[in-house]
């Protein structure tokens, strides 16, 4: 066996309830999965379908965790999300069959540099600056998939230093998990070990350091962590 030039890479683990961690293999995310976030934003047809893009594994965080405020932004938003641990991988999933791959279920934060998204976005450049940077994927405890209702119908939230900012429905998503999980295995054969973030309710906004964000979801651990200031 070759001898490596370097340390290896850590792997990227997240708790779950009841003991034991979840290997993170890749981070998806959908955009534009609720009616009330388009409208929030303006930037798309109501009827567009959602679409995908990544995230570093590292990028995961778990909760608890301090969360730097990043550099190249003067806008820091939050999205928070129902996130789905993929536990059995495979390519053109059929929508019902695709709850059969899925190990659990946790809350999760898209964390965004805004101003970056929209000058992305408005020079027809990809979205990575402004989603995929250090610690912008937390991540909540993953609670195995037990309920039936596989979380259709719960209510998400999301607040700041106390004071609720984002609330909705997990059914009003304009993809269902099901879909969500049978799309994005057209595109790429999904994996065990694959995080996808679902999309976000209206309310987004922006963040400073000191601020502490508490999302939840009915059913699921909650996860919270602080905005901090980046170290000189």
């Amino acid at each position: 066996m070759a001898q490596r030039v370097l340390p290896a890479v850590p792997v990227t683990e997240v708790p779950v309830s009841g003991g034991g961690v979840f290997p993170v293999r890749r981070v998806y995310c959908v955009g534009r999965n609720y009616v009330d976030h388009i409208r929030e934003m303006k930037e798309a047809d109501e009827r567009d379908p959602p679409f995908f893009f990544q995230k570093p594994r590292d990028a995961v965080v778990p909760d608890g965790t301090p969360v730097p405020y990043p550099p190249l932004t003067a806008d820091f938003q939050f999205e928070v999300e129902l996130v789905i641990a993929i536990g059995r991988g495979g390519r053109d999933i059929a929508v019902d069959e695709a709850r059969d791959h899925i190990w659990g279920y946790a809350v999760g934060i898209d964390l965004t540099r805004r101003d970056r998204q929209r000058d992305a976005r408005d020079m027809r450049l990809p979205w990575e600056v402004g989603k995929s940077f250090d610690a912008s994927a937390p991540c909540g405890t993953i609670a195995p998939a037990r309920d039936a209702r596989h979380f259709k119908d719960s209510t998400i939230t999301l607040s700041v230093n106390g004071v609720e900012r984002q609330r909705g429905d997990i059914g009003q998503m304009i993809w269902s998990v099901p879909e969500v999980i049978a799309q994005l295995s057209k595109q790429v054969t999904l994996g065990a070990g694959d995080l996808i973030y679902t999309g976000t309710p209206a309310g987004v906004g922006a963040v400073a350091p000191g601020d502490l964000i508490v999302a939840r979801i009915d059913g699921l651990p909650s996860l919270t962590i602080t905005i901090v200031q980046a170290e000189a």
